[in-house]
């Protein structure tokens, strides 16, 4: 199974929202504006999108009814000392054959995931109000912080339940 690719995008609209601060499970863990318009347009695209919830490690955005765990990983960290973010969507599902309890046998999610990535592209290239800095198959923004190094080896995966 392979990782999924990064997007790195840039937009005003994408601002640590009053109130964030509260949700957070570690300080510094943003992109709640991201995930609430991601859950929006996935919709508008045909997906279901029951949740947004906070987790340690960002925000996740679930992906229901793909026939596996699936959702979308929001990562943003403060550009300054102002509430603009750099901010990472990425598929939380990995890629290729793994196995289904549900269906007793071993599906492949390969197609799932590259459509849903495409769909994601899609979704941020087509707004004008954003700007999207990079696709990349490392966390962009390691570098830029401590608490990322190292992390896209361990990064969230979603286990399979299904």
């Amino acid at each position: 199974m392979t990782c999924n690719p990064f997007l790195q995008v840039r937009s005003a609209k994408f601002r640590v929202l009053p109130g964030e601060d509260d949700d957070l499970g570690n300080e510094g863990m943003y992109g709640k504006s991201l995930a609430q318009y991601l859950q929006v347009k996935s919709e508008e695209n045909g997906y279901q999108t029951p949740c947004v919830v906070c987790e340690d490690w960002g925000w996740w955005v679930e992906i229901a009814e793909v026939g596996f765990p699936c959702g979308l990983g929001v990562y943003g960290l403060r550009t300054d000392d102002s509430d603009e973010l750099d901010i990472i969507d990425t598929v939380l599902a990995p890629k290729g054959k793994k196995w289904s309890w549900r269906r007793f046998g071993l599906i492949d999610t390969t197609q799932t995931i590259e459509r849903l990535h495409g769909t994601m592209k899609h979704i941020l290239n087509s707004d004008k109000e954003v700007s999207l800095v990079c696709e990349s198959p490392n966390f962009p923004l390691e570098s830029r912080n401590k608490m990322w190094v190292g992390r896209t080896k361990n990064r969230p995966e979603v286990l399979d339940w299904a």
